[in-house]
């Protein structure tokens, strides 16, 4: 069975592009809304489901994933805010660096902690180089991160830190304006990290329409990820979903 890593790694060769649905754990206590929301997710063909948040206000993360997982047949990929955001029902976890941000905790401390249990767990760790961009509000993620983000203009910057991530060996980069952002991550500072970097690129925050996913996969980005706007629309993952893989 190839791994996650791999599935995006060939996705990228083969210049596919996917589709990720990101379920925020404290979003899905309602069981009917969750459950609608992954069938139509996986109706409409998306490729990962993401779970995980920058702030939980729920102990039932464990519970989420092993539900999630129940109803996709899609791999399953932790998206963890804190070393406590790990489930052995999931297929792999993004082993998150925040190299946007000179919070050593976020680049190197949690990891230390994080990863014997990683380990025990036998799921599958996909290192990351994960930036965080402006995305016209403070969001949970800035403030939980005590680090500024990207500015939004400024797409060099971006450029060099993922080379730099890269460099350092991290596998894929990900940048994110955080949940409930205003605007999303830029097509111009899309296209500059791609022309930076060779390994896959997922971009997520403030993405809620097909225009926007299908200019940010034009522009470079290999995976697009979505929760916000299919939290509040389960159906519109259908069309987003005809626009990532179009």
């Amino acid at each position: 069975m190839s791994t996650v890593l791999q599935m995006l790694d060939r996705s990228r060769a083969e210049g596919r592009k996917l589709l990720a649905v990101l379920i925020d754990p404290d979003q899905a206590q309602d069981a009917e809304r969750l459950e609608r929301t992954i069938q139509n997710a996986c109706m409409a063909k998306a490729d990962l489901m993401f779970v995980g948040g920058s702030l939980l206000m729920t102990d039932a993360f464990d519970a989420c994933v092993k539900r999630v997982k129940e109803l996709s047949d899609r791999p399953v990929v932790l998206f963890p805010g804190s070393p406590a955001q790990l489930s052995a029902h999931a297929d792999a976890v993004l082993f998150l660096s925040l190299i946007s941000g000179r919070n050593a905790e976020l680049l190197i401390g949690h990891h230390v902690t994080a990863a014997p249990r990683v380990k025990a767990l036998g799921i599958e760790a996909i290192p990351t180089g994960y930036m965080l961009v402006d995305g016209g509000r403070a969001t949970t993620a800035h403030y939980v991160s005590q680090t500024s983000p990207i500015p939004h203009d400024k797409p060099g910057i971006a450029a060099c830190t993922a080379l730099a991530g890269e460099m350092l060996g991290m596998r894929t980069m990900y940048m994110d304006t955080g949940s409930g952002a205003k605007k999303t991550v830029s097509a111009e500072m899309t296209a500059a990290v791609r022309a930076s970097v060779s390994c896959p690129i997922i971009v997520g925050g403030g993405i809620r329409d097909a225009a926007t996913a299908r200019l940010l996969c034009d522009a470079g980005a290999d995976v697009i990820v979505v929760g916000t706007a299919v939290e509040e629309d389960p159906e519109t993952v259908f069309a987003l979903s005809e626009a990532v893989h179009g």
